[in-house]
C-alpha cells in the first residue's frame, strides 16, 4: 500500500479554524520560530483512498488535483497576504493604552500625549475610560470626573487628524466596579460583597445593559474596533448559579458563554471585539464559539508564556492576536517603579510577539491594580471604592513610553542601555557619564515592602533599602538637566515619595516591635511630626508638576490617599492635648 506525503511550505498571514482544518485532515505545524514570519506546512498524512482505488493516476496528475482541491485552505490560510495581518514582520496595530479608573487626565494633556504617540508612530490608542465616560442613559455609572461628550468628540477629532485610531474599551465581565457598586445594577453582582463581576448566567440582563453602554462608546467611538475587557474574572464559578452550570459543564463554558453574547452584540453593531487573553489561556476548550472577527491581546508583564495557560493554544486558535507589555503594572506603587523590569519587558516580549506573527502591539499603563476596598455603609450597600496599588502618573513616564516606540521601530530588541544614553543625550543634554548615572538611579534596588519586610530579598534589612533609596535620590539631584528641567523634576520626586514612604514603612515596622510603647509615643510623635512635614513639601510639589496634567480634586485625592498610612500612624501617637494643647 503506497504511502503519499506532499508538503507545502506557505507564508501566513491568517489561520484556519480548527474545525475546518480537522474537516480536511490538515494540520498546522507553528513552530518554526527561525524566520521573520510564521510559515505554516501543510501535510496530507494519511494513506489517500484516491492514489489507491486509481493505481494508473501519475503523480502528476494526482499532485494537480490535490492541489486544486485545497485551493481554497490555501487562500484561507495566506497564501494571498491577508490585509489584517502584519507584512515584512512588522505590527499593523501600534497601539497606547491610556487607562483613567484614576487619575483622570485633563483634555489638554490627553491631546497632548496623543500627538506626541503620533510623533513616535502610534496609530492606535485604547482608552479606557470607565467612569470618565459621559454615559447618556446609564448616567449614573460616570463620576465626578467624566468630560463632557463635545470633549469626548473634540478628542476623537483631533486623533483622526492625527490618523490615530481610538479604540474605546467597556469592561464587560470583570473589573467592572464602577458600574456595580450602583444598586440599580444589584442583580447582575456575582457577589454582594465584592461588586468585581457580573454573574454571567445572567445573560438577558447583561445583554441589555451591554447592548446599551457599548452602543453609547460607539456614538462618538469612530473605531473599528470595541475592546470588551474580559480579563481578570476572579469570581468566575462563584455564586451558586454559576457552579450549577459549572457542574453541568464547565468553567470554560460558562466563560466563553457570556463572551459570546458579548462578542456577538459588537458584531451586530458592526464593530470587531477585542478582548484581553488571559482567561481563554486558562479555560480554552470553548474558544472556538466566538466568532471569527474576535481579536485576542495577549498581556505578558515580564513572564513564561505559559502562564495563563497553554500558549500554543491560543497561537493555533485562528484568531488575530495582538501583544501587550507594560510600563507601569505589578508592584508599582506610590514607592516605587520597577524601570529595570519594564525595559526588560520591552526588550524581550516585543521580539517574541514578532515571531509569533502577531498582528498588533499595545503598550498598557496601568494606574491601578484593578482591585478595590470597599467601604460598606451597611451590610451590603457601599459607601466608597478605594483603588488598591495607585502609580505616579503617567506624567512621568516619557522615558518608557519612547522605549516602547522606538522598540517597535525595530527589528532588533531594545538595548535599553544605549536607548537610555542616547534619551538622556537628546532630552536632558547629558554626556555618557552622566546618563550612566542617571540609568543607575533608576535601577537602584526597586524591592517592595510587605509587613515591614523586604519582597524579594530574604536578610536584606529595611534600614539598607532606606539608604539605598537615599543614594538614588542623591544621584538625581546631582545631574543637572540641560533642557527639560520639568520632565526631570518627576524622576526626583518619585525618588523623594519612595524615600518618605520606606521611612513610613521603618516607622511603622518599629511600632509593630517591642521598642513601641506608652513610655516612647512621645518620641515616636517627634519621628512621624517630620515624615508629616515632609509630606507636606511632597504634596506641594506633586502639585506644581502635575497641576496641567490632573485636575486639582484628583490630585487632593492623590496626596491624601498617599499619606493614609502615616495619618494612621500618627493616630496611634497623638493624644488630646495634641489636638487642643489650650485644653
Amino acid at each position: 500500500m503506497l504511502d503519499f506525503l506532499i508538503q507545502f511550505r506557505v507564508r501566513t498571514r491568517y489561520k484556519c479554524t480548527n474545525s475546518f482544518l480537522e474537516s480536511q485532515k490538515i494540520f498546522f505545524d507553528l513552530e518554526n520560530k527561525e524566520k521573520e514570519n510564521i510559515f505554516v506546512d501543510v501535510y496530507v498524512h494519511e494513506k489517500t483512498s484516491e492514489m489507491q482505488n486509481h493505481p494508473t493516476l501519475s503523480p502528476a496528475k494526482y499532485f494537480k488535483r490535490f492541489v486544486l482541491s485545497c485551493l481554497p485552505i490555501l487562500i484561507l490560510s495566506g497564501i494571498f497576504a491577508h490585509p489584517e495581518f502584519p507584512q515584512n514582520g512588522d505590527f499593523r496595530v501600534k497601539a497606547f493604552h491610556v487607562d483613567l479608573r484614576v487619575q483622570v487626565m485633563k483634555m489638554p494633556a490627553l491631546m497632548k500625549l496623543a500627538k506626541h504617540l503620533q510623533q513616535e508612530g502610534i496609530n492606535t490608542i485604547i482608552m479606557e475610560w470607565e467612569a470618565s465616560y459621559p454615559y447618556q442613559k446609564e448616567a449614573v455609572i460616570s463620576n465626578e470626573f467624566a468630560y463632557t461628550r463635545e470633549e469626548i468628540k473634540k478628542f476623537i477629532d483631533y486623533c483622526s487628524q492625527l490618523k490615530i485610531d481610538v479604540i474605546p474599551l467597556q469592561q464587560t465581565f470583570g473589573h467592572v466596579e464602577y458600574i456595580l457598586k450602583n444598586y440599580k445594577y444589584a442583580a447582575l453582582r456575582e457577589d454582594n460583597k465584592d461588586f468585581s463581576q457580573v454573574c454571567p448566567t445572567e445573560l438577558d440582563k447583561n445583554k441589555a445593559l451591554f447592548s446599551g453602554l457599548i452602543e453609547d462608546m460607539i456614538s462618538l467611538h469612530r473605531s473599528p474596533y470595541v475592546h470588551i475587557g474580559g480579563d481578570e474574572t476572579f469570581l468566575l464559578g462563584h455564586c451558586a448559579k454559576c457552579q450549577k452550570k459549572v457542574a453541568e459543564s464547565s468553567l470554560s463554558k460558562l466563560y466563553f458563554d457570556h463572551i459570546k453574547m458579548i462578542c456577538d452584540l459588537v458584531v451586530s453593531f458592526g464593530k470587531k471585539p477585542v478582548l484581553w487573553a488571559d482567561i481563554a489561556l486558562n479555560y480554552p476548550e470553548f474558544i472556538h464559539l466566538l466568532p471569527k472577527e474576535t481579536v485576542f491581546v495577549d498581556w505578558n508583564y515580564g513572564w513564561e508564556m505559559d502562564r495563563f495557560g497553554d500558549h500554543q493554544k491560543l497561537v493555533a486558535s485562528g484568531y488575530e492576536i495582538w501583544g501587550a507589555p507594560s510600563i507601569r503594572s505589578e508592584p508599582d506603587n506610590f514607592y516605587i517603579e520597577k524601570w529595570e523590569h519594564h525595559f526588560n519587558n520591552i526588550t524581550t516580549f516585543i521580539p517574541e510577539a514578532r515571531k509569533l506573527n502577531y498582528s498588533g502591539i499595545v503598550m498598557t499603563s496601568w494606574s491601578t491594580s484593578g482591585a478595590y476596598s470597599t467601604v460598606f455603609d451597611s451590610n451590603e450597600d457601599p459607601l466608597l471604592l478605594f483603588p488598591v496599588r495607585r502609580v505616579y502618573p503617567l506624567s512621568g513616564f516619557n522615558l518608557l513610553i519612547d522605549a516602547y516606540t522606538t522598540a517597535i521601530k525595530s527589528k532588533e530588541p531594545l538595548d535599553a542601555g544605549k536607548f537610555i544614553i542616547t534619551y538622556c543625550k537628546e532630552n536632558y543634554g547629558f554626556n555618557d557619564a552622566n546618563a550612566t548615572q542617571f540609568k543607575r538611579a533608576l535601577w537602584m534596588t526597586p524591592y517592595p515592602v510587605i509587613r515591614g519586610t523586604i519582597k524579594e530579598r530574604e536578610n536584606f534589612p529595611l534600614a539598607q533599602l532606606i539608604d539605598s533609596a537615599a543614594k538614588a535620590l542623591q544621584l538625581f539631584v546631582s545631574l543637572k538637566p540641560q533642557k527639560n528641567a520639568a520632565e526631570f523634576d518627576h524622576y526626583i520626586l518619585m525618588s523623594e515619595i519612595r524615600l518618605f514612604y520606606l521611612k513610613v514603612f521603618q516607622a511603622e515596622a518599629d511600632m509593630n516591635a517591642e521598642q513601641f510603647n506608652a513610655d516612647t509615643r512621645g518620641v515616636f510623635y517627634q519621628r512621624l511630626l517630620q515624615l508629616q512635614t515632609t509630606s507636606r513639601y511632597l504634596s506641594r510639589r506633586f502639585e506644581k508638576l502635575n497641576k496641567d496634567f490632573l485636575y486639582p480634586e484628583e490630585i487632593r485625592k492623590e496626596n491624601a490617599l498617599r499619606n493614609f498610612k502615616l495619618d494612621d500612624l500618627m493616630g496611634k501617637v497623638r493624644t488630646r492635648i495634641d489636638f487642643n494643647p489650650k485644653n
